[in-house]
């Protein structure tokens, strides 16, 4: 298991790999403007696989910007034939994530393991 971390003042996001195929990416901290594009690279399609659950259970804002590379990496992702799965919302990232509806497209779950597992 490999870990790729990126940071910025506001945000850290670490990416690993606990088995063949699936990057699991980490964020902690604020998901803004500023900070998106860390989250964009972070989701990026790569040799190794395509499939990708995003922990965002340290994770205290999202704004548009966040929620624009999200749908923008489902759609990335899901083209290559991959997926993309959400774990760990606390419960005002969850609120977020619901009042736009991305629950309905990208697929939520309480815990980590329950999404790699899915």
């Amino acid at each position: 298991m490999d870990a790729d971390i990126k940071q910025h003042a506001l945000l850290s996001i670490s990416r690993t790999v606990p088995q063949a195929g699936l990057r699991v990416v980490t964020c902690k901290g604020e998901i803004d403007d500023d900070t998106a594009p860390l989250l964009r690279d972070a989701l990026r399609i790569d040799d190794g696989g395509s499939r990708f659950v995003l922990d965002l259970s340290a994770v205290t804002f999202l704004d548009s910007g966040g929620l624009r590379v999200l749908f923008a990496a489902h759609r990335d992702i899901a083209a290559a034939g991959g997926w993309l799965r959400i774990a760990a919302m606390t419960p005002t990232i969850q609120e977020v994530v619901q009042i736009v509806g991305l629950h309905t497209v990208i697929p939520c779950y309480p815990a980590l393991t329950q999404a790699m597992n899915a």
